[in-house]
């Protein structure tokens, strides 16, 4: 008797506090839209400077039309885009870019559709607390994004084809006192490896003892989501899958390296596990606040998954450098092609990005690279 009261004291304290953290939760969030605010809205929008409905810009091929040009200081909260373009794959053709301060190369470079978590070139609808896409076809993020001087944001046409109508409202604070001096500016890179050269295709199933057996304590040949250079934190991930063999496409183990590692401080234990889910993410997509498979695909070459994490948790801080990456496959055994956009704050300068990839280069293509269910590539 004395155990069982001894054990509903416990659970009542343990309410107790978390009703209390609740609490708390909820008044520091009531406080915040009761207090006064110290910023100027300011929004940069698509609108007909007429007064008309035109409220769009069109984009030739080889343009690139300037979304945003503002002086801050100031903090950009919200982007919202949407367009109308018949080309096929424009989310690949169309290039977005952002730079701070007047800086040379931008911080920010990815194919339009990746940046939105949208990898594989096409549209679905998913939420998550940073980034979503609705219906139909709006695209919003919501990363907070502050510029000590001056924003820039381009999107670069890279088609053959006219962007009819490219809609645009983006919402910025603009502040009346600097920021402070070790703000950390967003950033965002994509890759991609159309496909992850696999170590071997000589295997049946995922579960083959030549693939169960393979050890990799170092992340060679892992495949890359983000490289830095600075002092910083990692924020997460989108990716796509595009399967060019049979099977689970997971299997693979995240390892990030912080400040040149030669051995992993953060290992995962699998693919689905890093996005929060497990076994294979069961039966059906699904959505949430900070990880994600909006889109899954049967296990099968051919198949397509988009997935995605963000650790607002605990962002990963790095103090010189960083190394996010993933194994394709138990010991990178696997050769699907991969297409992702890290998310990270960091301060300036940052390091060159790759160079992205030509425009046909881009778009997700079955690979010839032999092994269950992809026949006419040479062993290995």
């Amino acid at each position: 008797m004395k155990h069982l009261f001894a054990v509903l004291f416990v659970l009542t304290v343990v309410l107790l506090l978390a009703a209390h953290t609740q609490a708390q939760e909820a008044t520091q969030w009531q406080v915040s839209l009761t207090q006064p605010q110290d910023y100027v809205l300011k929004r940069v929008s698509s609108a007909d400077p007429t007064g008309g409905n035109a409220d769009f810009r069109p984009i030739e091929p080889g343009n690139t039309l300037t979304i945003l040009d503002a002086d801050g200081p100031a903090v950009l909260t919200h982007i919202w885009f949407t367009l109308y373009d018949p080309e096929p794959y424009h989310l690949k053709k169309l290039v977005l870019r952002m730079y701070w301060d007047s800086e040379a190369t931008p911080s920010v470079e990815a194919p339009l559709g990746d940046f939105f978590g949208l990898g594989l070139g096409d549209y679905h609808v998913w939420e998550s607390e940073l980034l979503s896409v609705a219906n139909e076809r709006a695209l919003n993020c919501f990363f907070p994004m502050p510029f000590q001087k001056h924003a820039r944001i381009t999107v670069t046409n890279e088609g053959k084809q006219k962007v009819f109508s490219f809609y645009f409202n983006l919402d910025y604070r603009a502040l009346s006192k600097p920021l402070p001096a070790d703000t950390l500016y967003f950033h965002a890179q994509f890759r991609q490896a159309q496909p992850n050269p696999g170590w071997t295709n000589r295997w049946e199933s995922n579960g083959d003892p030549v693939v169960e057996d393979k050890r990799n304590l170092t992340g060679e040949g892992n495949y890359l989501w983000l490289a830095a250079i600075g002092r910083g934190h990692y924020v997460g991930v989108t990716m796509s899958v595009l399967q060019n063999q049979d099977g689970w496409w997971g299997e693979g183990d995240d390892m990030v390296f912080i400040d040149g590692e030669s051995r992993p401080s953060i290992n995962g234990t699998g693919s689905e596990d890093y996005f929060l889910g497990a076994f294979d993410f069961g039966r059906s997509a699904f959505s949430y606040r900070l990880y994600g498979a909006p889109v899954k695909g049967e296990e099968r070459a051919g198949s397509r998954s988009s997935v995605y994490r963000f650790h607002l948790d605990s962002p990963i801080p790095f103090t010189k450098s960083i190394r996010a990456t993933i194994e394709h496959g138990h010991a990178n055994h696997r050769s699907d092609n991969y297409y992702s956009v890290a998310y990270w704050y960091q301060t300036e300068p940052h390091a060159a990005f790759p160079p992205l990839p030509p425009v046909d280069a881009r778009i997700p293509k079955l690979q010839p690279v032999g092994g269950p269910g992809n026949a006419g590539a040479i062993s290995h």
